[in-house]
């Protein structure tokens, strides 16, 4: 007899059950994120390993005693070795937070006073000293500099920073060893890294390749962009095109990064189809909200990446039982993230396409997918791959018209 708390292994989700990894050798060792194979003499060689991993190179691992490959934090034996491990891990990335957070805050600091100092001076002498400050003040904080700066101090020193904090607490809670609070999110990440996502790929490569003829043009952003004067003109076919195209090597990178992550979350739980298709609708969404709202030229696949941020959070909600708790709630510390991102940096980021964008997903999860209480993955239906495959062509044809613009302007 099952109970919902206590479900069989056919009706658990794919992540969860005992043949989500590979098959496992008659012996012990270890496999990295990629499918590389270690093999050890010993449970105790394979112990020490899994103890020395500082890299977290080791992704899955097996002993005799397993049919498929597990977490190195399912082999009871192996616990205190992973503790270490995590703790070593722990120290280096705390470290190396610390660092950054030093380095970027001189830099920031540094900034902040010669922009204040250059904006001092140009006051008027006879200024009291009050209205000085406040019109010092004032520069500051419309500066594009500098919000761009400290969008870079949150990014790149502040969170890296706050998450090795989080998970050094989280080891000093953890004294008995036990793994069995986070053991579903890592089966969950491990497992969804090892699955393929053809068509995630293909947006990568579609935005590798428009990313190219950016580098070989001068002026790609007015060719492709969404040039608001020219949309309103009746170009509306630059909804499509702006979101293929990237404002500089920081803006192409991090939309990559999101796009392999959510992509691949998508793709393989609510299937390639819906991919497609809510990219196509969340783009153009942030497109007119953009345009309706801003009138400077925006590019960027933030639009299309927010949909399916959107997307996923409700999908996830509505089949709470295909992905874990925690995982889900990753998702969400990545809209407020997005939001605080877009708050301080509103100057020079399309906030009317992030929300447009992170609307029409949503929308899009509610209208097409009821609640579902079932671990199982929602099949597609015929209209759901006649409408992936009309998407997913509409936007092909996008990503070539807008290389074609850039290289012809």
């Amino acid at each position: 007899m099952t109970t919902p708390d206590h479900p069989t292994a056919e009706e658990r989700p794919v992540w969860a059950r005992p043949d989500a990894f590979p098959k496992a050798p008659n012996s012990w060792g270890w496999a990295t994120i990629k499918g590389t194979r270690h093999t050890c003499a010993s449970l105790a060689e394979l112990i020490r390993a899994i103890g020395a991993d500082r890299e977290a190179e080791i992704a899955l691992a097996w002993t005799p005693d397993d049919e498929f490959m597990v977490l190195p934090e399912e082999i009871d034996e192996a616990a205190a070795a992973v503790s270490t491990a995590r703790r070593l891990r722990a120290d280096d990335d705390l470290d190396l937070g610390r660092s950054r957070m030093r380095y970027f805050s001189l830099l920031l600091a540094a900034l902040i006073g010669w922009i204040l100092w250059q904006n001092w001076k140009i006051a008027p002498a006879a200024t009291p000293l009050p209205q000085h400050l406040l019109f010092a003040a004032k520069a500051l904080i419309s500066s594009t500099t500098a919000g761009i700066a400290l969008l870079m101090f949150i990014i790149f020193a502040f969170i890296p920073w706050y998450e090795a904090t989080k998970q050094d607490r989280m080891l000093r809670r953890q004294a008995d060893a036990s793994f069995a609070d986070i053991i579903p999110a890592l089966r969950f990440e491990t497992w969804l890294e090892h699955q393929k996502a053809p068509v995630t790929r293909l947006f990568l490569v579609m935005i590798g390749i428009v990313g190219i003829a950016q580098i070989l043009s001068q002026d790609s952003i007015h060719a492709a962009g969404l040039v608001k004067d020219r949309y309103h003109n009746g170009e509306y076919w630059r909804l499509l095109t702006a979101p293929f195209l990237h404002g500089g090597i920081v803006h192409f990178l991090m939309n990559a990064a999101g796009l392999i992550y959510l992509g691949r979350r998508i793709e393989v739980f609510a299937r390639w189809p819906h991919l497609a298709t809510v990219f196509l609708l969340s783009a153009a969404a942030g497109g007119i909200a953009s345009a309706r709202f801003l009138s400077t030229t925006s590019v960027g696949a933030s639009g299309g990446l927010l949909g399916w941020l959107g997307f996923l959070l409700v999908f996830e909600s509505l089949h709470s039982r295909l992905v874990p708790r925690r995982a889900r709630k990753r998702l969400a510390a990545g809209v407020i993230l997005t939001a605080i991102i877009g708050l301080i940096g509103f100057r020079f980021i399309d906030n009317a396409a992030h929300i447009g964008g992170t609307i029409a997903g949503m929308i899009y999860a509610f209208v097409v997918f009821p609640k579902s209480s079932s671990a199982f993955r929602p099949r597609t239906t015929l209209p759901d791959r006649v409408s992936g495959t009309i998407a997913l062509a509409i936007l092909s044809l996008a990503a070539l018209y807008a290389v074609a613009e850039i290289l012809g302007s």
